[in-house]
């Protein structure tokens, strides 16, 4: 049977504990081979009345019985220690590519199946490297040497024990093809019903709200029933491939059975050559046995290799080619020189002919109707994606010729939507700065105008907060975001829309705070409230993909162009909730 690429390249990254653990199995084998000898002359001995022969012959049997508990132990042993070590280095490299590809590369994927495909699927490759891979290897080299023994003593038992062994072998892959199209029928409506279920559970409060509980559990429901379906057809098959194995297996070892008593009737053969082509044969078929059953156990993961093929060939947006590795601390210029991006998805280029500089040290906001390109800016000095025409400087270097890696620690972002970890306060904050002290904690956090409420806390900085911080209001949740960008100390913040879910009145105080702890930094501010951004030393305004006019607050409502109608229409808004 061939083996999937993706099977194949995870094997070799524990090639060495794997060969160990092949290398116990054969001894195994050895062990119930050279029991069968003994078992067969022990046997001989007493149809012979040799019993003085006996004792030594069944304390050989005892020694191989304990020999193989040994070896047993020790192959499981390297064999799980071997398949720890798959695990581990297949979910780091699929890791590494998920966090390499970057925003946008997963967007059409959804978080529970690649949940699935990460846990379930790897468990699979696990068994199916750690288990079925060495068995295979032993099976291919076990059955023919014993044909040889066999062929030695009654070489009439091979017409019973060759076409059985190749049925038992090869009759299962007529089925192969069927069997994988099960497979993977039976592994997309698993990995449908993680994706379901994980989405559920993240989106309850809504469904309750929305009254959509009921239709969300009938849905559930019936995934779950094409579920059952799905398992049971491939167990249909399955249970007609292991039926097939079965039957081999008995008829060989009935064939071979009453071909020696035959022989030995004959006179063809000695008492010991019939016992031992009677336990011999039935050796012949272990190995076969154990494969089907190893088989079984490893073929959820044979169906998740596609999966994890996919997550493998995932390739990040930006190629990191590698080049200067930034260092710097100070504060830097940032120049955009006649930048234009599309997503290449036939819509309109969302940025064109961008030029701007956003001073070292200063406070430079972003602003504009919504679809006029801030975020997709911001993605682009971040370099989740390659500007189409233009560049970007800092510091008069394209940041194109920066590692990805160094060029991501000089900025700090703050994004509306905010992720927090299921871990205490102080783990959250440190995450970009391990090694950050209390008193940078308590610091960061006065900073963000959250530390009274962390003070509030049932343990303060030690409380462990709820999975993505649902222990939390949307405004705490922002402002711990903030403390753990100013904690990290890169020269660059970005803040996008990073208090939108803080009232006014504290926006105003937290804004304050921002200014005089991001002292030294260069700081880029987006935000579609203009109250955040008036007191930035630069104001950029973008409409429809371009540079409608740079300044600061009031200059601009002077000029009564787009960020003066952006300013009547904020406080139109204003005033309506106020009514």
């Amino acid at each position: 049977m061939l083996i999937h690429p993706e099977l194949r390249r995870a094997a070799d990254t524990a090639r060495r504990p794997l060969l160990a653990a092949t290398g116990l199995l054969a001894a195994v084998t050895v062990t119930h081979l050279l029991q069968a000898v003994a078992l067969a002359y022990a046997l001989a001995a007493i149809a012979r009345g040799e019993a003085d022969r006996v004792p030594a012959l069944l304390g050989a049997v005892l020694a191989l019985v304990a020999l193989r508990a040994v070896l047993t132990w020790w192959q499981r042993d390297t064999a799980a220690r071997a398949g720890a070590r798959v695990r581990v280095r297949l979910r780091d490299t699929l890791l590494a590519r998920l966090a390499a590809a970057g925003p946008g590369r997963l967007d059409a994927t959804r978080a529970g199946a690649v949940r699935t495909t990460l846990v379930d699927g790897v468990e699979g490759v696990d068994a199916y490297v750690s288990r079925y891979l060495p068995q295979l290897l032993v099976t291919v080299v076990a059955p023919p040497l014993l044909l040889v023994a066999v062929a030695a003593v009654e070489p009439y038992a091979l017409l019973g024990l060759v076409p059985a062994l190749l049925l038992a072998l090869c009759g299962p892959r007529l089925w192969d093809r069927l069997l994988s199209r099960r497979g993977k029928e039976h592994w997309d409506s698993y990995e449908a019903l993680g994706a379901d279920y994980l989405e559920a559970l993240q989106g309850m409060p809504t469904l309750r709200a929305a009254g959509a509980v009921a239709r969300t559990r009938r849905r559930l429901e019936e995934r779950s029933a094409a579920l059952h379906r799905a398992t049971v057809a491939k167990l249909r098959v399955s249970l007609a491939d292991t039926g097939l194995t079965d039957l081999a297996i008995q008829g060989g070892t009935v064939a071979a059975a009453a071909l020696a008593c035959w022989s030995a009737a004959t006179g063809r053969t000695t008492a010991a050559g019939t016992y031992l082509v009677l336990l011999l044969a039935s050796e012949c078929f272990r190995p076969v046995r154990d494969l089907a059953r190893e088989w079984h156990a490893g073929y959820l993961g044979v169906s998740a290799a596609d999966g994890l093929a996919e997550l493998r060939a995932l390739r990040p947006a930006v190629a990191d080619l590698g080049g200067h590795v930034v260092t710097g601390r100070g504060a830097p210029e940032i120049r955009f020189e006649n930048v234009g991006f599309g997503y290449g998805d036939g819509t309109a280029d969302v940025l064109r002919g961008v030029d701007f500089t956003a001073r070292a040290g200063r406070i430079t906001a972003i602003v504009g109707p919504s679809g006029a390109g801030k975020s997709t800016l911001l993605a682009l000095l971040l370099r989740q994606h390659e500007p189409r025409e233009g560049r970007i400087l800092m510091d008069g270097r394209d940041i194109g010729d920066h590692t990805l890696a160094s060029h991501r620690r000089q900025i700090a972002v703050v994004s509306q939507d905010t992720y927090l970890f299921h871990a205490s306060v102080a783990d959250n904050l440190r995450l970009a700065r391990p090694d950050a002290s209390d008193a940078d904690l308590v610091r960061a956090a006065r900073s963000a105008g959250v530390h009274e409420e962390i003070t509030a806390l049932p343990d303060g900085y030690g409380t462990v907060l709820g999975e993505r911080g649902a222990t939390l209001s949307g405004g705490q949740r922002q402002r711990l975001a903030l403390a753990r960008a100013l904690l990290a100390d890169a020269p660059v913040l970005v803040l996008d829309e990073a208090t939108s879910s803080v009232d006014e009145r504290r926006e105003a105080g937290i804004t304050a705070e921002l200014v005089k702890a991001a002292g030294g930094r260069t700081l880029l501010m987006v935000a579609h409230r203009l109250a955040a951004v008036r007191h930035a030393d630069r104001i950029v305004v973008l409409d429809q993909g371009r540079v409608d006019s740079v300044g600061d607050h009031h200059s601009l409502l002077a000029a009564d162009g787009v960020y003066a109608a952006l300013d009547r229409a904020g406080r139109t808004r204003e005033g309506g909730i106020a009514a």
